[in-house]
């Protein structure tokens, strides 16, 4: 909360002092003199400046507290995590088509030499299986699973993109961190879980959350029209289909829920006294 601020008033004459000094002039000759009234709205004028200057100030307290949560953003920082569309909308389609291309050349010297990075995924309740967190939303299991998850990728990635480059890589940090721990602990022994889907699942729910959490129209706006689009692939995150990892789908979107209401900025609000 910022400190209150303190407006010190002009200081006023001390109480012995005279609110009118009498100031002495020579009238030239033949000048009219001052009838009486004038002389009573002289001393109606001297009584009034002397009420003014000897009625107390006037002190008003604005308190305003914090709205409750994690952070408090200035101006700015509410302006920018309130867009819809990135700034630069340019870059951030360069942004995601690079990272795009990165995946499909992993993919592609997965398919063309026997390294078999799949087995680098993640690989629950095992030591060795908590690097596979770090690697696996880069690997994939086969060109159908990368070519189902480019398209959402591409649009959900450009959406996160929209509050900035630094707000995109903590968001997708939590995302790809809290949900590759959740298949982790989760997934049933003896599998490897790879792919982008549980990032994939964390931007959504990332998007559909936020607008609640920064209290914007247009972006609860933009979440109802991706729930209208892509509302159904949340179903992934219930179990039942033989090959898929519906833990990696669950704590992503989990772990979407969470980023948005850590970094998603608070009103600021101050306490100011002025005094007059």
């Amino acid at each position: 909360m910022r400190p209150a601020v303190s407006v010190s008033p002009v200081p006023t004459p001390t109480s012995g002092a005279k609110a009118d000094v009498p100031v002495l002039t020579s009238p030239m000759v033949g000048a009219p003199q001052p009838e009486p009234r004038d002389r009573g709205t002289k001393w109606r004028c001297a009584a009034t400046r002397k009420a003014a200057v000897s009625w107390p100030r006037l002190t008003v307290s604005v308190s305003i507290s914090h709205a409750p949560g994690p952070t408090a953003g200035t101006v700015e920082d509410m302006a920018t995590s309130a867009r819809v569309f990135p700034a630069q909308p340019l870059r951030a389609v360069g942004t995601m088509l690079a990272v795009t291309a990165l995946l499909w050349v992993v993919e592609f010297y997965d398919q063309v030499t026997p390294a078999d990075l799949d087995q680098d995924g993640i690989v629950p309740r095992t030591t060795d299986g908590l690097e596979g967190i770090l690697w696996a939303p880069l690997l994939h299991g086969g060109w159908a699973h990368l070519i189902a998850n480019t398209l959402p990728f591409l649009v959900f990635g450009f959406l996160v993109l929209a509050n900035g480059i630094g707000r995109f890589a903590v968001v997708t940090a939590i995302v790809w961190a809290l949900g590759g721990l959740g298949v982790w602990l989760t997934a049933p022994d003896g599998s490897v879980t790879v792919g982008m889907s549980g990032v994939i699942f964390g931007w959504l729910a990332y998007l559909l959350i936020r607008g609640f959490f920064a209290r914007s129209g247009t972006q609860i706006l933009l979440a109802v029209v991706l729930f209208f689009f892509w509302g159904g692939i949340l179903f992934g995150v219930l179990p039942g289909q033989e090959g898929v990892s519906w833990q990696g789908h669950l704590f992503g979107a989990l772990a979407g829920v969470v980023a948005a209401w850590l970094v998603a900025p608070r009103r600021r609000t101050s306490t100011a006294t002025l005094a007059r």
